[in-house]
């Protein structure tokens, strides 16, 4: 019953938010790296992180999530008010980045940090290299969720796909209220959508995932590449496309539209054809985790799925 009532209240507060934007003008314009091309309200993503934040009380309200999970998760907060004013007023990115590493810091504080990076033949357990990958981890993955967040539907079906995921494998009541939070935001956004997430939803959500990445490493090794494998789809898009821009001697600040998802809608592909493809991709890699029981094997197995996508969408639409 309280997932319901979860989804009933991002459901409702996405609505409300669109309508005061309508009203106030609050309106995602088109530029260089706009993927749309019809103004659309922003801010959905407030109506996702209300929901979330609400959840996360109730479940430890009731005992139902470790306090360790829920305090470094509760601390997303603040990457979620700092986002609301760069969506309302644009901060600068130093800013930002200052916040993010500040949160990544406490977030892994919170966690006692990550024990150890298992890679099949060796493993390191030296805290000062698992803990700089661990920071460099969320400030990476906070970043590339906002970069992807960028057509209809893509954000938040990813993070529906993680949820689920992550529910089969590992449990957790956290996994359902993320879920449904999103879900209330995604009624109004999947498809033509009429509202947009913001960088307030996306970062949170960037967040969300490296936090349960980090948590679940410290209790099975092979979780961090389950959760790498997992996520591939986004991180392997956001740090090729990044490699890349580099290569060419691009200014990385500068916004762009090379991503593969932003290709493949510059080629004709419609938000909802690009959307349905990335779930299509997301239950093969769902695949590859419970049917290879090696999980080094697994990530050679998704690396290879995911270059041979970007390949295909470097025929559709040259990356130049």
């Amino acid at each position: 019953m309280i997932y319901m009532i979860l989804f009933l209240i991002s459901f409702v507060l996405t609505y409300l938010i669109k309508s005061y934007a309508i009203k106030k003008s609050l309106i995602a314009v088109v530029n260089e790296r706009s993927s749309h091309n019809i103004p659309t309200p922003h801010g959905g993503g407030i109506a996702v992180a209300i929901t979330w934040f609400i959840g996360l009380f109730y479940l430890y309200y009731i005992n139902q999530i470790d306090p360790t999970l829920f305090t470094a998760l509760m601390f997303g907060c603040i990457i979620s008010v700092v986002s609301f004013f760069d969506d309302m007023y644009e901060l600068s990115a130093k800013l930002r980045l200052s916040v993010h590493s500040c949160v990544a810091v406490i977030g892994i504080w919170v966690m006692g940090g990550l024990n150890v990076i298992d890679f099949g033949l060796f493993s390191i357990e030296n805290p000062i290299i698992t803990n700089i990958f661990a920071f460099l981890l969320i400030v990476w993955f906070i970043s590339l969720y906002n970069f992807l967040d960028g057509i209809n539907g893509y954000a938040g079906s990813e993070a529906v796909f993680l949820c689920v995921a992550g529910f089969i494998l590992f449990g957790g009541n956290h996994f359902i209220v993320l879920a449904v939070s999103v879900l209330g935001f995604l009624f109004w956004n999947y498809n033509r959508a009429k509202i947009f997430m913001g960088d307030v939803g996306s970062t949170l959500l960037g967040y969300n995932v490296a936090i349960f990445t980090l948590y679940y490493a410290n209790f099975e090794s092979s979780n961090l590449w389950i959760w790498i494998v997992f996520f591939g789809l986004f991180w392997f898009d956001a740090t090729v496309t990044l490699i890349r821009r580099k290569l060419n001697g691009e200014k990385l600040s500068q916004a762009h539209k090379k991503h593969a998802y932003q290709r493949l809608t510059q080629a004709g592909w419609s938000h909802f054809k690009v959307t349905n493809y990335a779930i299509a991709i997301n239950l093969l890699l769902f695949g590859i985790v419970i049917s290879v029981s090696n999980i080094f094997v697994a990530f050679i197995v998704t690396l290879i799925l995911l270059l041979s996508t970007m390949l295909f969408i470097d025929k559709k639409k040259a990356f130049n």
